[in-house]
């Protein structure tokens, strides 16, 4: 029920590993923050918005697709404030309800934009007013959307339906590589009033991320196992309505989980050859599993940073890598998620250093249980998920 609250689930503990004092947010149910590509802290105030699936009256584990509505927690006082009531799914025919899925929102989270079953929604929480942006009636599954820094518009991507199986430790996930050959990036209006497809692909798109300093530049990427991919990484314009490649990559080339820093550049991680950008709960990669995770040839991983027309301002060289990284506000450090640990990573000097910070203890089986750790925008405090007993729960740290 929308405005209905729950109690605060806070409890700190040393970390086992390095002694580091650990906050758990959340202890009910299944609980996701928002994807590392953006960001569920509040700007404004000390607050974040999240995903929970302990208002559904089910007990379901991560895999079994949770019904996840949308939440507001004060982190002073630990309280939760359920934002949306989407409906549950009554049968397959029935696309309209669904669990709240793809996230984003700005960065004062005064605008939420969310899919649930085949429509996007804004969600305006001071006034609760929900409007349907986009209801898709082709044969097409939605992703993520990202709102413009003007707060005009969203897009997102769109793909044809292929009919390939969806689960945990990435199933299906080489083959829609190979079969999408319809994608789109479509724009939709904030205010409701329609929608247009900006571009078409001819391969799977997603990762659509806007520039957070140009409404008319944004991001996305062909998507698939980084070591098949032979193009990750595009920039779109949407005044031109063209894109061209951010990175031209090379055969020795394994590139994905870019994100934009807070002024305007644009991050990527390069693996190397045989690295397909995954890891599974047995520690292994999903595709390319004759080469072992972390396992190099003669080639540094290294990550880069490109500016919003492409133009690559810096390149670091990485001794190690991790499944995800996220910047803080000054990108001068990085956290990773990495197979067993949360590390930060100095970028500041010519060789970057690493530090772990904690032991995750996350079992990696399913998209939701990745720790996705990110910063908050003031770069003291990194959220992140773990599995670890079973559920998936929101734990934070001080840095």
């Amino acid at each position: 029920m929308i405005g209905q609250t729950w109690k605060s689930e806070l409890r700190e503990f040393k970390d086992e590993k390095t002694g580091r004092r650990v906050t758990q947010l959340t202890q009910t149910g299944n609980n996701v923050h928002l994807y590392f590509t953006e960001n569920s802290f509040d700007s404004r105030r000390n607050e974040i918005i999240f995903l929970s699936d302990r208002a559904s009256g089910e007990d379901k584990a991560p895999h079994e697709r949770p019904h996840y509505n949308i939440f507001r927690m004060d982190l002073d006082s630990g309280v939760m404030t359920q934002l949306t009531d989407e409906p549950m799914r009554v049968d397959k025919e029935d696309t309209h309800a669904g669990p709240v899925a793809n996230v984003t929102k700005t960065p004062d989270s005064q605008i939420i934009v969310y899919r649930t079953g085949n429509r996007l929604c804004k969600l305006e929480p001071a006034s609760g007013q929900v409007t349907t942006l986009y209801e898709e009636t082709g044969s097409y599954s939605l992703g993520a959307p990202s709102i413009a820094p003007n707060r005009r518009y969203a897009a997102f991507g769109r793909n044809e339906n292929v009919n390939v199986a969806d689960g945990p430790n990435y199933t299906g996930f080489k083959d829609r590589f190979y079969l999408v050959k319809d994608g789109r990036i479509t724009l939709a209006m904030l205010d409701g009033s329609g929608w247009f497809d900006v571009f078409k692909d001819t391969h799977q798109v997603g990762h659509f991320q806007f520039c957070p300093i140009d409404p008319t530049i944004g991001s996305y990427c062909h998507e698939g196992p980084w070591n098949l991919v032979t193009q990750r990484i595009w920039l779109l314009d949407f005044i031109s309505r063209e894109a061209k490649p951010c990175f031209r990559q090379t055969e020795r080339d394994s590139i994905g989980h870019e994100f934009w820093t807070n002024d305007g550049l644009l991050f990527f991680d390069n693996r190397g050859p045989g690295h397909d950008g995954t890891i599974t709960s047995s520690r292994t990669q999903a595709v390319a599993t004759d080469v072992a995770v972390k396992q190099q040839d003669d080639f540094i991983p290294f990550v880069g940073m490109a500016d919003r027309f492409g133009r690559i301002v810096r390149r670091v060289n990485m001794p190690y890598y991790t499944n995800h990284y996220h910047a803080n506000p000054d990108h001068t450090f990085l956290v990773g998620d990495d197979v067993d640990d949360l590390v930060l990573i100095d970028i500041r000097g010519d060789e970057p250093t690493l530090q772990v910070l904690v032991n995750h203890k996350t079992s990696w089986h399913t998209q939701s249980s990745h720790c996705h750790p990110t910063w908050s925008w003031d770069g003291r405090r990194i959220l992140y998920a773990s599995d670890f007993g079973g559920k998936v729960n929101l734990y934070m740290i001080e840095v």
